[in-house]
């Protein structure tokens, strides 16, 4: 693990709530040492509640390499990813998922999270992703905190 791309996914989510676009989510995709893909959570700008920072990443290095297998590549997201997005990284493939912070602590600022934790939905399903949570754990929460103290945020 790496925290460069750990600190890209939290710079991307910065770069998101600064232009209004979402709440506090970015996510990165590596492969072979390289980030091919970084997005952050683009609900509001696009009105779409499935745009969240880990869809627009599977999306986008999709699209970027013309295939919906994403196998060799990790995936660094700001928190837990939510069901919707756990299964988009299942389905596309990728070999491993990196956090920071818990869907319990973007519960706590009012999002509307189902709480199933990536643990859980991993064994559930039996996938073979490998899940590393807590990275960069404080710079994470320090950007909750951060949107925590915007005014007029909707989401």
């Amino acid at each position: 693990m790496s925290e460069k791309y750990m600190q890209a996914a939290i710079d991307e989510a910065y770069r998101g709530i600064r232009k209004g676009e979402g709440g506090p989510f970015g996510a990165v995709i590596v492969k072979d040492g390289k980030i091919i893909g970084k997005c952050h959570n683009t609900v509001l700008k696009g009105n779409d509640p499935t745009k969240h920072a880990e869809m627009n990443a599977i999306s986008a290095v999709s699209r970027k390499l013309k295939n919906y297998v994403l196998s060799g590549c990790t995936i660094y997201s700001t928190t837990e990813p939510c069901p919707m997005c756990f299964s988009a990284i299942h389905w596309a493939r990728i070999d491993k998922l990196v956090f920071g912070t818990k869907i319990q602590d973007v519960r706590k600022l009012g999002f509307n999270e189902l709480a199933i934790s990536a643990k859980r939905m991993k064994t559930l399903g039996r996938s073979p992703l490998v899940v590393e949570s807590g990275f960069m754990r404080g710079e994470c929460i320090a950007l909750l905190k951060e949107w925590k103290k915007l005014e007029g945020k909707t989401y």
